[in-house]
């Protein structure tokens, strides 16, 4: 089986050959070739020890939504496929629901016009659209995962007590911020969280 994308088997069907070959008996084997989610994933400077695969960037709305929210819940670095006309919105969401952390996106990789964009969703933007040819060719999404703190962000128990020690030197906006920045967790959350320490 060969391919002039990119190795095969990686998001495509061709591993019901496969699976038919090992059904029948059928020695297979493999020969290493290009593949740009290891290319994207070398290039990106983030830390790649983990890595979660979620193939394609989906087509609706709502499978745009749950695709981002599987891959913002995530502590390993993620990398997806994402077609050039569905690139503006998968940014758009990024810098809505992920805008602390890293991004690198690849385009054309190991071809003549290769190009990588680091930073955040905002900066990456913005880089893109300096030029309208940015906007063309095959693109790979790197997105660094949550940090421990954002993943323990359900029970904020656990810093109460550094919470406290704050309240007493600063006011009530100033630790919302202090905790934001260190946490990662929502202003939102956090407002909620040190307000009801505060009051007890």
């Amino acid at each position: 089986m060969i391919s002039d994308a990119g190795s095969p088997l990686i998001s495509d069907p061709g591993f019901k050959f496969i699976k038919h070959c090992i059904k029948n008996n059928i020695k297979i084997t493999t020969v290493p070739g290009p593949t740009s989610i290891i290319s994207a994933l070398q290039l990106s400077g983030i830390p790649v020890n983990e890595f979660f695969f979620a193939g394609f960037f989906p087509k609706s709305k709502k499978e745009t939504l749950n695709f981002i929210k599987k891959i913002k819940n995530n502590d390993k670095t993620s990398v997806f496929f994402v077609s050039n006309h569905k690139l503006e919105r998968c940014l758009e969401l990024l810098e809505t629901e992920i805008n602390d952390r890293l991004i690198s996106l690849s385009k054309e990789l190991t071809k003549i016009n290769e190009k990588t964009f680091r930073g955040l969703a905002a900066k990456i933007k913005e880089k893109l659209f300096e030029n309208k040819d940015n906007f063309k060719g095959e693109f790979v999404v790197v997105v660094e995962g949550n940090s421990l703190k954002e993943t323990l962000s359900n029970d904020l128990n656990y810093l109460d007590e550094e919470i406290y020690k704050l309240l007493s030197k600063f006011s009530l906006t100033d630790v919302v911020e202090i905790v934001h920045k260190l946490t990662g967790i929502t202003k939102n959350k956090v407002y909620k969280w040190v307000l009801n320490l505060k009051n007890s």
